[in-house]
């Protein structure tokens, strides 16, 4: 029996640090988010950055990195961070404040089409991203 297309078919869906910690903390929308990427063989990643930006102490290491071994953690290459500089330039955004949005962005722009970023920084990220990213608030 051949599978349900569904609304998240043949992309990439990108967590940012609010999404991933949503995520691991089960909250129930975020969780359907990514089951329902997983389940389309849709790329689920974040940029290495973010579990350093989202990693919260009092949250057990085990149960952390169980998480993070379910997702694709890409690397911050030169080739990316400049690519992180030129949206921040183009958005008229600091990287002292932006910097790890701009990475995040940069990482997103990147991915297999079409992608979708899980974030609660909406405005940030479609600056950075424009269109070709579709945002949706967690």
């Amino acid at each position: 029996m051949a599978r349900a297309r569904s609304r998240l078919s043949a992309g990439t869906l990108v967590l940012d640090s609010e999404g991933l910690s949503k995520w691991c903390a089960a909250e129930q929308r975020v969780t359907a988010y990514v089951r329902e990427a997983q389940d389309n063989d849709f790329r689920v990643i974040i940029s290495a950055l973010t579990p350093i930006e989202s990693y919260n102490m009092k949250a057990p290491d085990d149960r952390y990195r169980w998480y993070l071994s379910r997702l694709r953690i890409e690397p911050v290459t030169d080739e990316l961070a400049f690519q992180a500089i030129d949206l921040l330039r183009e958005a008229g955004l600091h990287g002292h404040k932006y910097a790890i949005d701009a990475v995040v962005a940069a990482t997103a722009l990147r991915a297999t089409k079409p992608v979708v970023m899980l974030t609660s920084d909406t405005d940030d990220m479609v600056k950075l991203c424009g269109k070709q990213v579709r945002v949706v608030a967690v």
